[in-house]
């Protein structure tokens, strides 16, 4: 049995299955998320789990090379990108239109719904190498 980090099953073993340059999807409740993608369902009820809540357990455990949000977030919820901005410090963060942002999470490994109900809420995080030079 895991004794730290991520113990929900199904988001370890996307984790652990992410490539260099594969991505993930953290979702609010009303993100729509394509049939074709695996749905990792944790939103309990209103705000439960929250979005930075499990941005930064999720973070806990990966390298990320960059971020995708959608532009909207800047203007809809400038709280939500402050902290996330805050939360990934010198990582890069790529703004889309909302509208290519959804069509993106058609090819993320998963998408983690959250019990979030703030407009953009959302975040492609995009996998990066092991974060050490391994040559």
């Amino acid at each position: 049995m895991k004794k730290v980090g991520v113990i929900n099953q199904p988001i370890t073993a996307v984790l652990g299955g992410l490539g260099h340059t594969d991505t993930l999807t953290i979702a609010d409740a009303g993100l729509p998320i394509p049939a074709t993608t695996q749905r990792i369902d944790l939103a309990l009820t209103t705000g439960v789990p929250s979005f930075l809540e499990t941005l930064r357990v999720v973070l806990s455990e990966v390298f990320i090379e960059k971020a995708i949000v959608a532009e909207e977030m800047q203007a809809v919820s400038p709280h939500i990108y402050a902290a996330v901005q805050e939360i990934l410090g010198d990582t890069p963060i790529e703004l889309i239109p909302h509208v290519e942002f959804k069509r993106q999470t058609a090819v993320s490994r998963a998408i983690i719904r959250t019990g979030k109900f703030t407009p953009y809420a959302n975040i492609i995080l995009v996998s990066g190498a092991w974060g050490f030079d391994l040559g």
